[in-house]
This record gives C-alpha cells, sequence and structure tokens, in this order.
C-alpha cells in the first residue's frame, strides 16, 4: 500500500506511465480516506498496488509514503495460527477493518516490515 497526496495523478500515473488497469477504488466515508487498486491484471492471478488518499494529506515525506505489502488469504485464522506456532509476529489479530466487513490482520517480518493479510481478496 503507498499513501499518495493527490490519487487521481497516481491513478494516472500508473495507468498511463505504466500501464497498468484500475481495477477498482472505492470511498471510506467513515475513516476519511479512498482506495484504488492498480495492476496489470485481475486480482486473483497478480499482484496488485493500493494506493490510499487520506482525505486532507496532500503529501507525505518519503520516509511516511510507505505503509506496508498487502497479500489476500483464504482462511486468516488458520494462517495467522501458523506464522505464530512458526515464531512469526501478529502484530494486529485478524479482524474486520474500520468502517468495513473486510476480515484483516498484519504480521512483521523479521525487519520490522507490516505486511497484511486480507481474508480472500
Amino acid at each position: 500500500m503507498l499513501r499518495v497526496g493527490d490519487l487521481e495523478r497516481s491513478i494516472k500515473f500508473y495507468t498511463e506511465v505504466l500501464g497498468m488497469r484500475l481495477l477498482r477504488q472505492r470511498d471510506c466515508p467513515d475513516g476519511s480516506f479512498t482506495l484504488a487498486f492498480v495492476g496489470y491484471g485481475d486480482e486473483t492471478d497478480t499482484a496488485v498496488i493500493e494506493l490510499t488518499y487520506n482525505w486532507g494529506v496532500d503529501s507525505y515525506e518519503i520516509g511516511t509514503g510507505y505503509g506496508h505489502i498487502a497479500i489476500g488469504v483464504d482462511g486468516i485464522y488458520e494462517v495467522c495460527d501458523a506464522i505464530k506456532k512458526c515464531g512469526g509476529k501478529v502484530v494486529r489479530e485478524p479482524g474486520p477493518m474500520k468502517s468495513s466487513t473486510t476480515v484483516l490482520a498484519f504480521i512483521e517480518d523479521p525487519d520490522g516490515y507490516k505486511i497484511e493479510l486480507i481474508e480472500g481478496r
């Protein structure tokens, strides 16, 4: 996920400059943000980039622009249990996302990079 200061500018870059497609976009009024997903193919077959526009924020310092990597999984509760059994660190247990029914969790890699796990997406 990348935080962007101008969603339309970013969508234009990823679609026109890099040749990706806008796969889906949705506003989350309760959380004051908009999500847009861009990629080269369908989300079920290829990796995509989640662009997040936090309403009213038009720029980020380079260090705060990076959010996390997101990976779609089936059986998120079982996946998190397996990660813990292997010594992995679950930093946010599976549960619904704020303002949504989407179930997600966060883990950390050995360097502290956050990875979001998203149920069935």
